[in-house]
């Protein structure tokens, strides 16, 4: 149905183009990670882009029958030891052929890190290069679809905000470690991604990164959003939703752009939540594709471009 976006007040919109497997911007050697504390299975995986059905330990994804073969994969599934959060189950997609050594974290869902459409979407963004690294927010008990739907305030009002950003920012510590051991440079900055719930901690990760983890943010319609925060925001942030979102009112994301003006704004018309990740209708599909294009080339910009520059 098309979008509006708001641009930076520095500069005009940056996309206009719909394409597939854009290369990286540098080459590199294939990054290991010679660290990891629990390797359940490790499978090297070559299938198409979108969506794809392989199954290794329970990381599961799903397939369809497009032409152009995905790069080569490898999908782990690993639990990280930290002292203060304890053992953080997570899912590690990482390139294997152009591998551009650069990591990036990607926040759920409150359905959780091991749901398809979550392990499908992490599945592409490796695919153009990155590590990929999914923790579980919700410590072994995120939201079911099974459970009835009058439960599900109740299950997010003991959500602990404190306690899922110290797994974010214990995961961003372990694999900033893994990096260094692999010979890749301290300096070298992550992306954050994230999802509805996952989006709106995009936004406060980003405002609490002391450490300065990530060089690029991208939330996709977040919810629980704290607008204040985004004042603190020091890196690229970029916010995709829909006109129809309820969860994610455009103007509070017109807020934001107005406190940062690091951050923009990309909105679909006629689109509702959960529509880039969890698309249900041809539509929904195409503009699925667009938000996907313009997340990657924003990732390219903020982490492989800049850093050339």
């Amino acid at each position: 149905m098309g979008l509006i976006t708001t641009p930076l007040s520095s500069s005009p919109p940056i996309y206009k183009h719909r394409q597939y497997h854009q290369k990286p911007a540098t080459k590199a050697s294939q990054l290991h990670f010679p660290k990891i504390n629990v390797n359940i299975q490790n499978k090297r995986v070559r299938s198409k882009i979108n969506k794809f059905r392989v199954s290794f330990s329970q990381v599961k994804v799903e397939d369809n029958k497009e032409d152009q073969a995905c790069e080569l994969v490898n999908g782990t599934e690993l639990t990280i030891e930290d002292e203060e959060a304890g053992g953080i189950q997570a899912s590690l997609f990482t390139a294997v052929k152009n591998n551009n050594e650069t990591g990036i974290l990607l926040l759920s869902d409150i359905v959780g890190f091991q749901d398809s459409a979550t392990t499908d979407f992490a599945y592409r963004v490796a695919c153009n290069g990155y590590n990929v690294l999914v923790p579980d927010l919700f410590n072994g008990d995120p939201w079911s679809k099974e459970r009835p739907n009058d439960k599900l305030q109740e299950w997010i009002s003991k959500l602990n905000e404190e306690v899922v950003a110290k797994t974010i920012f214990a995961s961003a510590k372990w694999m900033k470690n893994e990096f260094s051991a692999a010979g890749i440079s301290e300096s070298k900055k992550f992306g954050i991604i994230g999802f509805c719930y996952g989006g709106g901690r995009v936004i406060d990760i980003l405002e609490q990164d002391e450490e300065e983890y990530f060089g690029s943010g991208v939330s996709f319609y977040g919810t629980r959003i704290d607008s204040c925060a985004a004042s603190k925001i020091k890196v690229p942030l970029l916010m995709i939703t829909g006109d129809n979102d309820a969860l994610c009112p455009v103007n509070a994301l017109e807020d934001i752009t107005k406190r940062n003006e690091e951050s923009k704004m990309v909105v679909f018309r006629g689109r509702g939540h959960g529509f880039a990740h969890r698309p249900q209708t041809p539509e929904e599909d195409a503009d699925a594709e667009e938000a996907f294009v313009i997340m990657r080339n924003w990732l390219q910009d903020g982490l492989l471009v800049r850093k050339e520059t």
